[in-house]
């Protein structure tokens, strides 16, 4: 079987393999290391000033119920997904958070929106572009639905960099890239953001790294691990037998004190021209 990034063809999945993404988007999204990620590129975009904004590849709306509880924030949110499952999910939450009133969701795809020209003052692309076939297709339609002088934020991991410790290195390296192939279909992209939001005509006004590390025990990694489970199968990287055993090797170097996993995170601000 060919192995394809299970979170590009969320619109093709199984409810129970939907309900693991759910699970691993609402989990990560809790995490204090990941919202302060979050916070970070919000607060360069002062979003919470922004009357209209979209949160594209929404999933389960994780971005925009941050924004939302942003102090200071009146304006609306349309959350776009290419999975009807996520968007539902992201309505459900949303609502029960309070947040009906203020967001909308709807299922299309990121490529090619059905948005009119210049409707939106900020645009989020929160965990998309890695996932996308084109990414440059993609800030190009991120570039013709914001107004101009209008802001957008690109936050995403640097998956190449993304690996778990192991007793044997070669080993390691072939999970990791395994898991690569897995989960990411453009684990590269985020090295080349400064150039394509270039040639989408958008300027660069400032940038965030990050190196998320769990070293001994397990923490932010946790429900990655918890997910692989499931999704490392569906994307047909390892067996369910091959993938529950790596799963358990990792919570028992975690148990053990001698757990490693790391990736590379990155967000971009930038302005139309």
């Amino acid at each position: 079987m060919e192995t394809v990034d299970v979170y590009r063809i969320t619109d093709r999945l199984d409810d129970s393999t939907l309900e693991a993404l759910v699970t691993r988007l609402e989990s990560r999204g809790k995490h204090p290391r990941f919202t302060k990620m979050m916070d970070d590129y919000f607060d360069a975009m002062k979003i919470e000033s922004a009357a209209t904004v979209l949160d594209l590849g929404c999933g389960t709306g994780v971005a925009a119920r941050r924004i939302a509880r942003r102090t200071g924030f009146a304006g609306h949110i349309t959350g776009i997904d290419v999975s009807p499952h996520l968007t539902a999910a992201a309505k459900h939450l949303a609502s029960a958070e309070g947040f009906e009133s203020v967001t909308e969701f709807r299922t299309g795809d990121s490529q090619a929106l059905n948005l009119p020209d210049a409707s939106f003052d900020a645009v989020v692309a929160h965990t998309l572009i890695s996932h996308v076939q084109h990414p440059l297709a993609v800030l190009r339609e991120i570039a013709r639905v914001v107004k101009p002088e209008g802001v957008v934020g690109i936050f995403d991991g640097d998956y190449a960099s993304l690996t778990f410790g192991s007793d044997d290195p070669l080993q390691g390296k072939i999970d990791d890239e395994t898991i690569i192939n897995a989960i990411v279909t453009n684990p590269r992209v985020m090295r080349q953001i400064p150039g394509l939001l270039r040639d989408a005509g958008f300027e660069l006004s400032v940038s965030f790294s990050y190196v998320v590390a769990d070293i001994g025990h397990a923490d932010f990694w946790t429900s990655a691990i918890q997910s692989f489970r499931r999704l490392l199968p569906k994307a047909g990287a390892m067996t369910e037998s091959v993938a529950q055993s790596w799963a358990d090797t990792m919570f028992k170097r975690s148990e053990q004190g001698v757990f490693f996993g790391a990736s590379n995170y990155y967000s971009f601000v930038a302005r139309r021209h």
